[in-house]
């Protein structure tokens, strides 16, 4: 099913249930509801959909998917709709603030910090720790990117904190619990999204189980040694039963892993250089014997001084574990 196809699906259903609702009694909101599902679907026939009607250009993908009734670019809209858009840009923003794990936390052996930062007024990036409900010193950690950027890809990052805060409280392993994730991704996803994800469980003993769903590749430094870690399968979405493979490392006191977003590596500068991978292993390489904080305020400070007062492109996620 292509994009327009979905959509149209999408409003034929809505306009069943605007019908359904209104044969329980007349309301106006809902009349207008439907006016507006008739004119889409009525666009959709002409070939006119998704064009502004005052620009006559083309109305913002991501919008048109979140909002398929939308008439006008974010150029064009009147001062009503500007001051709803803001509205909902800044609760999107509380929201999702509220769904960051919490700050240099602590679980038994593990220290953690992280450093997240939207590119815009909300974020695609996923970042989150979760401590399982029996408290046995094991820590979930993830991050992940879903593709495209604003509203729409916020969306998809909640889902993605909702499934896995659900699939973390049953035991197992990670590329099982991948693979249950990228099921349920696939069945909600927007058509042309997908996410990149690093997923993994650190023990008590010092075991760290990682799944790499098409994420940028983590980085292990154990002592003066600095290791790769190879990605493990598809990003999630991209189909629905794709399989995954897990890797196993062992994490000895004061190992650290750095978990990253692209916004990080693909950063540039006013020269349009990027930063790159290999610049971002060898900060954290000569900086590993910091605390994870430090280490973490060295690294974002390295990426702030190379984009020399560019404005970043795209959302930016560090994030550190270290074993005690």
């Amino acid at each position: 099913m292509d994009t327009h196809e979905y959509l149209r699906t999408q409003l034929l259903d809505r306009k069943s249930r605007l019908l359904t609702a209104m044969k329980r009694g007349k309301n106006e909101q809902l009349n207008t509801l439907l006016q507006d599902v008739d004119i889409a679907l009525e666009k959709m026939a002409k070939g006119t959909f998704g064009v502004c009607e005052t620009c006559h250009d083309s109305i913002e993908h991501e919008r048109i998917m979140i909002d398929p009734l939308a008439r006008n670019c974010l150029d064009h809209l009147n001062s009503e709709e500007q001051r709803t858009l803001e509205q909902d840009l800044d609760l999107a923003y509380q929201v999702q603030s509220r769904l960051l794990p919490k700050q240099d936390l602590q679980v038994g052996s593990w220290r953690t910090a992280y450093h997240y930062q939207p590119a815009g007024p909300v974020s695609g990036d996923y970042c989150d720790l979760i401590t399982p409900e029996r408290d046995d010193g094991s820590l979930y950690f993830f991050t992940g990117d879903v593709s495209g950027k604003g509203v729409a890809s916020s969306i998809l990052m909640a889902q993605l904190y909702a499934i896995f805060r659900s699939l973390t409280r049953d035991s197992g392993s990670m590329h099982e619990l991948v693979e249950k994730a990228n099921h349920l991704f696939c069945d909600s996803v927007i058509i042309g999204h997908f996410a990149t994800l690093v997923a993994g469980k650190a023990d008590a003993s010092g075991r760290v189980e990682i799944c790499n769903a098409g994420h940028c590749l983590p980085i292990l430094v154990k002592g003066e040694k600095v290791e790769i870690l190879s990605s493990t399968g598809l990003p999630l979405g991209m189909f629905c039963k794709s399989a995954y493979t897990s890797l196993s490392v062992a994490m000895d006191p004061e190992d650290t892993l750095i978990l990253y977003s692209d916004g990080v590596t693909e950063s540039r500068n006013s020269s349009h250089w990027q930063y790159g991978e290999q610049r971002l292993r060898e900060i954290v390489s000569s900086n590993s014997m910091l605390a994870p904080q430090d280490l973490l305020k060295i690294c974002v400070e390295d990426v702030k001084q190379f984009r020399s007062g560019a404005a970043p492109s795209d959302d930016m996620t560090i994030l550190i574990l270290r074993r005690q």
